[in-house]
């Protein structure tokens, strides 16, 4: 049975990967801020042979992610550093950004995924794994008002794409999934309608390509994954 520890993954995009990976069978541990959210998903996906383990708690913690490690096990086929934060709402433009508040959208997004991927280094060479790295559009685009979440999105893609050469028993993907319904991208947009978005569940067929074929490690758009050669 293969382990994956998916990060963010009481609601959105982590939650449907975590869904599809456990129909099939995955053992998965599941990390979340709030636990109460973390339990209902858990409970929810728990179907079948699936063995779920929820250890809510911060990223940004250093205890917390010695749990998840401790959860994870001697062997892990799959890492997704999917847990992330905005940051401030509305977007604020650069000129006026909270110092302080950029520096905690670093640590949840760049930071904490450096700290917990090495935490968890040797159970991933131990079973030759994939490290997924959720990605945005806002790391390479110029969009008003996403300096700070895109700042720390591009800073995830570099540490993915020098993990994947400094690492290349390992598969290390940074992806984009695109735009979607979620509560984060409704942060972003507050008041907006955001209806005409695409459910998470749409996007996981472009993971479950990450995860299952032998595409080199490099940084990936969802939407482009179905023109990629195997």
């Amino acid at each position: 049975m293969p382990t994956a520890l998916i990060t963010g993954a009481s609601r959105g995009l982590g939650r449907a990967l975590a869904g599809s990976l456990a129909a099939d069978g995955w053992r998965l541990v599941l990390d979340a801020r709030t636990a109460a959210d973390l339990d209902a998903a858990a409970a929810a996906i728990a179907t079948g042979p699936a063995e779920v383990v929820a250890v809510a708690g911060d990223v940004t913690d250093a205890g917390h992610r010695r749990e998840l490690a401790a959860a994870a096990g001697d062997r892990l086929d799959l890492l997704v550093l999917n847990a992330s934060t905005l940051g401030t709402s509305p977007l604020p433009p650069l000129a006026g950004y909270d110092l302080d508040a950029l520096r905690a959208v670093l640590e949840t997004n760049t930071v904490a995924p450096l700290a917990l991927t090495q935490l968890l280094l040797p159970a991933l060479r131990a079973a030759r794994g994939r490290v997924l790295a959720v990605s945005s559009d806002a790391a390479v685009g110029a969009y008003e008002g996403w300096g700070g979440y895109g700042a720390s999105k591009a800073a995830l893609d570099q540490l993915a794409n020098v993990l994947g050469a400094e690492e290349p028993d390992l598969r290390v993907y940074a992806v984009d999934p695109g735009d979607m319904r979620t509560a984060m991208h409704q942060e972003a947009f507050p008041g907006e309608d955001i209806s005409d978005r695409p459910e998470p569940e749409t996007v996981v067929p472009a993971l479950r390509r990450l995860v299952e074929a032998d595409l080199p490690s490099g940084r990936y758009v969802a939407a482009e994954l179905a023109r990629v050669p195997a």
